[in-house]
């Protein structure tokens, strides 16, 4: 469940155009340089992140793995099914935070069943535990990092990416206060 609501959420920034989250600006880019899909993108950026979580020392269990072969093929799913906004902000600004709101309760649901992070909650986690930073301080890092990558390649950066930027590390950590989740 959780891994399809993260493509769901993927998906709704994508298709909102007021900019997508960090990653998805870095995988629209790659995607399109590679005439991928963004769901394959998703999948071969997710093994990227977990070497370098693994290289960290960051456990992974069958959730990680199966976070990086679920997300992407959810993702594609999920563009075939919802269709892009345009011209209608007030819609297009209730698909942003509604996939915020989602991505951090998905997040949350994945990481919390304790069979392993994603690859990118992973990296966050390691993070979290190396510096002693806050999980909300930790997943800013890594989204403005990321997505400044994105953008230098030509990636669908926007307003909303700069949104999704600030409130992604407390929907995380909101999710995490729901169900009770900690982060060990």
């Amino acid at each position: 469940i959780g891994f399809l609501l993260y493509g769901l959420a993927i998906t709704l920034m994508i298709r909102g155009n007021l900019g997508t989250s960090a990653w998805a600006v870095l995988e629209v880019a790659l995607a399109d340089f590679l005439h991928i899909t963004v769901g394959t993108m998703t999948v071969i950026m997710g093994f990227i992140v977990l070497i370098i979580s693994l290289l960290m020392r960051e456990q992974i269990g069958w959730g990680t793995l199966g976070n990086i072969l679920s997300i992407g093929p959810w993702v594609d799913l999920c563009m075939w099914l919802v269709p892009e906004v345009n011209n209608n902000l007030l819609l297009q600004i209730a698909m942003l935070l509604v996939a915020i709101v989602i991505m951090g309760l998905a997040s949350a649901i994945y990481i919390g069943v304790d069979a392993g992070a994603g690859p990118r909650d992973s990296l966050m986690l390691a993070i979290h535990r190396k510096t002693g930073a806050s999980i909300r301080v930790a997943r800013a890092i890594i989204e403005v990092t990321v997505v400044a990558i994105g953008w230098l390649l030509g990636g669908p950066a926007g307003v909303g990416t700069v949104v999704h930027a600030v409130l992604i590390g407390p929907a995380v950590q909101w999710g995490f206060k729901v169900f009770n989740v900690q982060a060990h």
